[in-house]
């Protein structure tokens, strides 16, 4: 199931009435977000008009079946194509060398990643991204990276889009404005925002910000398949949100930058124009958002532990059934009535790799030491699981309905590649937690031969 093929309601986000329409400058009247009388049901008129240029976007091969053919036509006043050959430039720490540090396989886990003040360093989106680990190759188009981003200050006359594959978002502090081709959404804490391959974009921030990010080559993300759940349940299609038309049709003396990610590493183009002059769009491939707090989740009532894969939002599937290249997975507030059950996360040991990552709030994993703004990592086959007091604490426990997870929200980027962490992740950060394994030293064996 493809999310945006499944959006059927424009969101208006910026408007102070309920019509659908291009927001901006000039006086163009409205123009509804599927542009169907701009074009009269034709996609690339001979003379568009309002003197607009026809430009499609694609998601997909053009040859891919309906279902999963991905594409938008955009109706701009330039065409992103006037600019001036790419150059290379300075990526900080956004990498897909995966073979500058040596693996590791031991538990891993990061206190709050650090945010520079505006004083010491101004950081913008771009340059603040810090890639932590990943796998895969952006030229073969296979493989997934986690990114840190810390920022301060917002874009100004640049923005950046992703050749390599699609980013998901997830902001933990701060809130994001983010001007897209397609319009502006604002993405808050507690809400995701997904900017697919191609899509250009500009971030607006307002005071110190963080945020973790999911980036897979090759696949876009989609809805989970539901098999016996039935139809209704987990994210649902009617509450994800796309942006409406927004443009500006602003010359930039100075020169407007484009950065690209193209293969891993980055580029720049300068224009002297505004990419954000589209003045009106149809399609279904766009950037959209959504918020975490409208899960419908599902859990056992009766007894044991369903899988934590009932709490995936999103997947990015590979090329074999039911082994995903990557799934956005939550924890959100829910209630806990399992009898007879050791109701936390189960010790365990994955053939996939799994990174956590927490919003706000204190899991119940792991209540210290797991703190908002950090993150975890067990990579393929290492073993973990509750800290000795949250195993102590939940064997005695006596089993009545509770509330779990209230005031929190704790996610985990889930992939089936081995994951290779970089040397920012395991040293530059300076925030990798080197007493992590402590936290089940206290464990003690309660095993009793004549006691069943």
């Amino acid at each position: 199931m493809n999310v945006s093929l499944k959006i059927h309601a424009a969101l208006e986000l910026y408007q102070k009435d309920s019509s659908c329409r291009a927001m901006g400058q000039g006086p163009l009247p409205a123009l509804c977000r599927q542009c169907n009388f701009l074009t009269k049901s034709q996609n690339n008129p001979q003379v568009c008009p309002y003197g607009l240029y026809a430009e499609q976007l694609s998601g997909s091969a053009f040859t891919c079946p309906r279902s999963t053919n991905k594409r938008s036509w955009l109706y701009r006043i330039l065409p992103s194509v006037c600019h001036k050959p790419f150059k290379p430039m300075d990526q900080g720490h956004l990498t897909h060398n995966w073979d500058e540090a040596e693996a590791e396989p031991s538990q891993l886990r990061w206190k709050p990643f650090e945010i520079l003040r505006a004083s010491e360093k101004n950081l913008d989106f771009v340059s603040g991204l810090h890639t932590l680990c990943g796998a895969g190759e952006p030229k073969s188009r296979n493989g997934i990276a986690i990114h840190i981003f810390t920022c301060n200050t917002s874009m100004i006359n640049r923005c950046f889009y992703n050749s390599d594959g699609d980013f998901l978002m997830v902001p933990q502090q701060g809130k994001l404005l983010i001007t897209t081709e397609f319009g502006k959404l604002l993405v808050e804490p507690n809400e995701i925002c997904v900017i697919q391959q191609g899509m250009r974009f500009s971030v607006e921030v307002f005071g110190e910000t963080r945020g973790y990010i999911l980036e897979v080559y090759g696949v876009h993300f989609e809805l989970p398949d539901l098999g016996p759940i039935g139809a209704n349940g987990l994210a649902n299609p009617r509450d994800f949100l796309v942006p409406v038309a927004w443009y500006e049709d602003r010359q930039v003396a100075g020169g407007y930058t484009v950065i690209s990610k193209y293969q891993g590493k980055l580029f720049s183009a300068q224009q002297d124009f505004s990419p954000f002059n589209v003045v009106a769009w149809h399609g279904n491939y766009t950037p959209y958002k959504y918020n975490l707090d409208n899960f419908m989740a599902i859990n056992s009532v009766a007894f044991d532990h369903a899988d934590p894969s009932i709490f995936t939002v999103l997947t990015a599937k590979s090329a074999r059934p039911g082994v995903a290249l990557a799934d956005f997975v939550i924890f959100p507030p829910r209630w806990g009535v399992a009898n007879n059950t050791f109701r936390p996360p189960y010790y365990h040991r994955n053939c996939m790799s799994e990174f956590m990552g927490l919003i706000k709030g204190r899991y119940e994993a792991k209540e210290e030491g797991f703190q908002p703004g950090g993150g975890s990592l067990h990579c393929v086959m290492t073993p973990h699981g509750p800290d000795a007091e949250c195993f102590e604490k939940a064997s005695k426990a006596r089993l009545e309905p509770e509330r779990v997870a209230d005031g929190t929200m704790a996610f985990m980027f889930e992939s089936s590649f081995s994951m290779a962490v970089t040397q920012w992740g395991l040293k530059t950060s300076n925030c990798l937690d080197k007493t992590y394994y402590k936290c089940w030293e206290p464990l003690k064996s309660h095993f009793n031969p004549s006691c069943k």
